[in-house]
């Protein structure tokens, strides 16, 4: 379920909002599996009950994220005692982030995570272990400590707030059915090269794809295997809008050809 901030004057969509776009359990499991760094929280034994944060690195595997902690660290022993915990996550921390420019921090994307921590052991440890340290090679140094151990949050449900105006709560099977977006790690040179080199296409995009009739400049905010979306100055003045690919991708390489045949439709549509 979304939630929206209340406004004086609600805005009519410039274009379809049936089109296809990422949900947000897809949202959410793109940005936390882009990210290695987050907040995890536990309930402290002292002072009892209170809210204990504690930055940590961790990795996604087996659709939890896991991390390799000391039985020394604060954080493993609240959860020894009770595994009630959260991770936040932020998009600032994402090796791909391409809002990070803006400088506004809650523009950017963050979730947290909700669940229960548990010690792994047997295969799931085997399997934790290669997908962390594939993230984390330098674990590799202490990760055989024997005060070091692998906890996986097994997620209940999420917290997704993607910017101003846009968060819900997401339950862990929605999480656990999405897949990280194919564009996320090339998604901010796309978006530089399109600005760049292409403003023109943009513009031609929203004047073929949306209701608005002038438009005198786009910029793309960002890009997913569903579509773009575009900041465009309109006659209704700087508003939003979003454009669907053909077909959902599967790799940055078919980016080009899927740019390249919506401007072929959006000359044909304008006349361009």
């Amino acid at each position: 379920m979304t939630d929206q901030h209340s406004a004086p004057v609600k805005q009519e969509l410039l274009y379809d909002p049936s089109i296809p776009t990422p949900t947000d359990g897809e949202r959410a499991r793109t940005l936390v599996g882009h990210c290695r760094v987050g907040t995890l929280s536990t309930l402290a034994l002292e002072p009892p009950g209170h809210p204990y944060g504690s930055l940590i690195t961790y990795a996604v595997v087996d659709d939890a994220p896991v991390f390799l902690v000391s039985a020394l660290a604060e954080h493993t022993k609240n959860l020894s005692f009770d595994p009630r915990c959260s991770l936040l996550v932020a998009e600032m921390n994402a090796d791909y982030a391409p809002g990070k420019e803006s400088g506004d921090m809650l523009a950017l994307g963050r979730v947290t995570v909700v669940g229960s921590c548990n010690k792994l052991s047997g295969a799931p440890a085997a399997r934790a272990r290669e997908g962390y340290i594939a993230l984390h090679p330098n674990a590799a140094y202490y990760v055989d400590f024997k005060d070091f151990a692998f906890w996986a949050l097994k997620v209940e449900s999420l917290r997704y707030i993607g910017g101003f105006g846009r968060m819900s709560w997401v339950e862990g099977d929605s999480w656990r059915t999405a897949t990280v977006d194919p564009l996320a790690p090339a998604a901010a040179g796309i978006i530089e090269h399109m600005n760049d080199d292409h403003a023109d296409a943009l513009v031609t995009y929203c004047l073929a794809f949306s209701t608005a009739t002038e438009v005198a400049s786009a910029k793309m905010t960002l890009i997913d295997r569903y579509g773009f979306e575009m900041s465009a100055e309109t006659e209704f003045g700087r508003r939003p809008i979003r454009v669907a690919f053909d077909n959902a991708l599967d790799s940055t390489d078919e980016v080009r050809p899927a740019v390249i045949a919506l401007l072929k439709r959006a000359r044909e549509i304008t006349g361009a």
